[in-house]
């Protein structure tokens, strides 16, 4: 797309807007992820199961998958800026509510509501990128995007065990309410409309049902969303076992916790950055075909390592090299997703984002069946994650039949 609004720019405000849209981007992750490490305290707190404990991530992902079915083509239809708005003060005011629930039911109620707000942030802030920008210079915004979506569920963790040390777990959703708060501010400050008013689709001249239509019946988006939901489905298997597993089973104290998080950080850092430079050169559906490839990988090692009882040495590895994989996915996943989608980029990256979370949240109580006593449940879910994307690049995609973006 030639001329596109993001071209005119200047590199300060582009890093100015893009730095807002990774905030935003941001807030969904930190919401679903920041307070693991609280998993045993919470826990303690209410007396309640593991598995009650992990069924609040999955009702943060409920609410997110929800949240981002029905503010994605809202925006589609009304603009940007006040589903942005509107969803995000739900978020803050959901996150309060959070931090002085009294037992674990009310927890888990606002969580779905805290879900729910937070949404708007990934969705709508991917449909700016693609009102911005076209092209190689979407590919390239989008990784820098995603170097946000990609990194914050492992990074928040990290910030979460940090914060475990000068507060109770509590005390994590007061931080979610002043980050909603602050990234109110900035949209307030340096975003503005990116759909102009003769671009919106309201609901008198395109239903909502056409709308979901025209990305559904794309061959292309609907291989890319079973990948990312694939890749999302494997990374939840993963977080949602890990405060467990390490601080249960090996021992490990919060900070060395969030050492292994920030290890795995890296690797997603390394992945996102490298997905740009790769796809721009060789196409973005030939990156899939080597990171889905790397998925497969981490995973098996993860499994045949432990079995192995080659303890955390042979489980930080594979785990890196999952997370670079998962790293080096996401801009190829949201670039192919919405190359073809201009006029419909809320209806698409909403789709793409619930589909992530629907299956993140369905991963979560699978692994809560198994007692977290090895990794070898959380491999085995996160090599069927891989497998799953592996057949969908190359039996649904299908990279050759892709045309290049130009």
């Amino acid at each position: 797309m030639t001329g596109a609004p993001g071209e005119s720019m200047s590199r300060g405000r582009r890093f100015r807007v893009l730095l807002v849209l990774g905030l935003l981007a941001g807030l969904g992750p930190f919401t679903i992820d920041l307070y693991l490490p609280a998993f045993p305290a919470v826990k303690d707190t209410f007396a309640t199961t593991d598995a009650m404990v992990q069924l609040t991530l999955s009702a943060t992902t409920l609410g997110f998958a929800l949240g981002q079915l029905v503010v994605g083509p809202l925006s589609d239809r009304v603009g940007r800026r006040g589903p942005l708005l509107v969803a995000t003060s739900v978020h803050a005011v959901a996150s309060v509510g959070v931090a002085i629930a009294p037992d674990i039911a009310t927890l888990l109620a606002l969580r779905v509501v805290q879900g729910f707000g937070a949404a708007a942030g990934t969705a709508v802030a991917i449909a700016m990128v693609r009102d911005l920008f076209g092209g190689r210079r979407l590919t390239t915004a989008l990784s820098r995007l995603a170097l946000v979506i990609g990194i914050a569920p492992i990074a928040a963790p990290v910030i979460g065990s940090w914060l475990m040390g000068v507060m109770e777990w509590r005390g994590l959703f007061w931080v979610l309410a002043a980050y909603a708060v602050a990234v109110i501010g900035l949209q307030l400050l340096v975003l503005r409309e990116t759909l102009p008013a003769h671009l919106r689709q309201p609901g008198t001249r395109v239903p909502l049902r056409q709308q979901y239509r025209a990305v559904l019946t794309d061959r292309v988006f609907v291989g890319v969303a079973i990948i990312g939901a694939s890749i999302f489905g494997g990374m939840f298997a993963y977080l949602s076992t890990s405060s467990l597993l390490l601080q249960e089973v090996y021992g490990f104290t919060p900070g060395q916790f969030g050492l292994v998080f920030a290890i795995c950080s890296v690797a997603v850092l390394c992945g996102t950055q490298s997905a740009g430079v790769a796809a721009n050169r060789w196409g973005a559906q030939w990156v899939l075909a080597v990171s889905t490839a790397l998925l497969i990988v981490g995973a098996t090692l993860i499994v045949v390592l432990d079995v192995a009882g080659a303890g955390v040495p042979g489980l930080v590895p594979p785990l890196a090299l999952f997370a670079f994989a998962f790293g080096l996915s996401m801009p190829c996943v949201q670039t192919l997703a919405l190359a073809n989608h201009s006029r419909e980029a809320g209806t698409a990256a909403s789709l793409l984002g619930a589909l992530n979370m629907s299956i993140a949240g369905l991963v979560s109580p699978i692994v809560g069946l198994f007692r977290v006593e090895s990794a070898v449940p959380m491999g085995v879910i996160m090599l069927a994650c891989g497998v799953l994307a592996t057949l969908s690049l190359w039996l649904v995609v299908r990279p050759r039949e892709v045309p290049p973006i130009e």
